[in-house]
């Protein structure tokens, strides 16, 4: 197997994967799986990491079949994004690194550097367990262990407040919308926001546990980033995200069924009709057919006056 996509976050197994859709027009796991000797459920996970990198497509339709997106543009893509991202870090860990001196020279330890997926759950766990009255976070993929928070739903019960901005790939993750729905209906406030580009979680205005790099496929490393201005600036970057975010639990006010309300909230994060289809269990032709009447509804002629009017209502 050949390694040579493994620089923006491909791993060999997928990218055999991807070499071989790319000399189909299409294909099922299960046909692929012949080809590659393994298990379509293997084959079939590899598609779904692929789809989220944006280098393969989902065709509509109950059976799964995948197509291969045009690597001249797709991988050009991944390659942006990877450079964007560690941009972002090194600056980042110059800063990191400029608390990490100062610390030294006064006696504090305002920045930690853990290393591991493991250390970086144990941090995330002990985070929640530490809150005092809130834990605010910001969740993206991917994810360095699961992507179920275990410890959130007993908080809530004991009155830990959560605040969550997730981006729209998020909720295209197996399982996540479900679980998000359940945590709202445990009071959760949920909210959703494009173009996010860090994970990040705060508990109270004490602590924030940052990753440094979303690239998994080396080793994980996460801040701990203790009273500070660098925590100063990850509270006002928090609320900033929050601010212009949209709710994902809307209200049950107006003439909107509740999948018709999350329905509308997901076009207006910006997930594809396709996989607003897959979250919701409808077919693609189910979901457009509903969308035009909702359009129909608030006299919009696209998702984003569809969001302006809706909000303005306060159907969401």
């Amino acid at each position: 197997m050949t390694e040579q996509l493994s620089a923006v976050g491909v791993d060999r197994f997928d990218e055999a994967v991807y070499r071989a859709l790319l000399s189909r027009e299409a294909a099922s796991p299960g046909q692929l799986a012949d080809e590659l000797a393994c298990s379509a459920d293997r084959v079939g996970r590899a598609l779904h990491r692929l789809h989220d990198l944006g280098l393969v497509g989902r065709l509509s339709g109950t059976r799964r079949r995948y197509a291969a997106i045009d690597p001249e543009h797709a991988v050009d893509a991944l390659v942006r994004t990877r450079a964007a991202e560690l941009d972002r870090v090194r600056s980042t860990a110059a800063e990191l690194s400029r608390l990490f001196t100062a610390g030294r020279h006064d006696g504090g330890e305002q920045v930690e550097v853990v290393h591991g997926s493991e250390a970086l759950g144990r941090w995330f766990v002990r985070l929640q367990q530490e809150a005092r009255d809130e834990v605010r976070t910001l969740d993206r993929p991917p994810y360095a262990l699961t992507t179920a928070n275990p410890v959130e739903e007993t908080s809530l019960a004991d009155g830990l407040t959560y605040r969550a901005v997730y981006a729209p790939e998020a909720l295209e993750w197996p399982g996540v919308l479900d679980d998000i729905r359940r945590l709202v209906g445990l009071g959760e406030q949920a909210r959703v926001l494009p173009g996010l580009r860090v994970k990040l979680a705060i508990a109270d205005d004490r602590v924030a546990l940052m990753p440094l790099s979303l690239d998994l496929s080396s080793e994980v490393r996460a801040a701990v980033i203790r009273p500070s201005a660098l925590l100063d600036l990850l509270i006002d970057h928090w609320e900033l995200c929050w601010r212009v975010a949209e709710p994902l639990d809307a209200p049950a006010e107006g003439p909107l069924d509740a999948e018709d309300r999350l329905m509308l909230s997901l076009l207006v994060s910006g997930l594809k009709d396709e996989a607003i289809a897959r979250q919701l269990g409808w077919s693609v032709r189910t979901m457009r057919r509903r969308t035009s009447r909702l359009h129909h509804l608030l006299g919009a002629a696209n998702r984003f006056q569809a969001g302006v009017i809706a909000q303005r209502r306060g159907w969401i």
